[in-house]
């Protein structure tokens, strides 16, 4: 059983990896960080940080940023990243998430959405068309802060980096 993360390395995106290692260290499933990455689309890179503004696309450079972010809060995840075309519209982006979902046998998805309104149905980008299908779980995480539940508190590394594991 494996807990899946749609991960394009903004803060949202960070919570829900760091909120998925903690579920796995309570459940002791795995967890796979995905990200799907419009091949050559320098704008869309620089917009998700993944580029400097004076960075050409670069696939290598690219896949190895978002590997180093997903590394720095998850070294025991695995990373996978999916390539779509130039000028791929969101509902590609989901198409191909929910497919990596399949693959990987996924028993619940973290989405990270500032937006996920009252129902999932209002959930913006690609945690719309994730969050529709039945097979898995899905955990819309709306805010960066450290998950309040206890025992997955204690195993969020979120939570260490903010100064909350501290001792003092």
């Amino acid at each position: 059983m494996t807990f899946v993360v749609p991960f394009d390395g903004s803060p949202l995106a960070q919570a829900a990896l760091s909120r998925a290692v903690a579920f796995a260290g309570v459940t002791d499933e795995t967890v796979v960080a995905v990200t799907v990455v419009p091949a050559g689309n320098a704008d869309y890179a620089r917009g998700k940080e993944w580029l400097s503004a004076d960075e050409s696309f670069d696939r290598g450079t690219v896949v190895d940023r978002i590997r180093g972010r997903v590394v720095d809060l998850a070294p025991d995840a695995s990373f996978r990243v999916e390539f779509v075309d130039r000028h791929a519209p969101t509902g590609t982006l989901s198409t191909r998430i929910r497919r990596v979902l399949r693959e990987e046998a996924a028993t619940m998805v973290f989405v990270g959405s500032d937006n996920a309104g009252r129902v999932a149905a209002s959930v913006a980008s690609v945690g719309h068309g994730v969050s529709g299908a039945p097979e898995y779980d899905v955990v819309i995480v709306r805010t960066p802060d450290p998950s309040p539940v206890t025992a997955v508190r204690e195993q969020e590394p979120l939570a260490e980096r903010q100064g909350e594991g501290d001792a003092n």
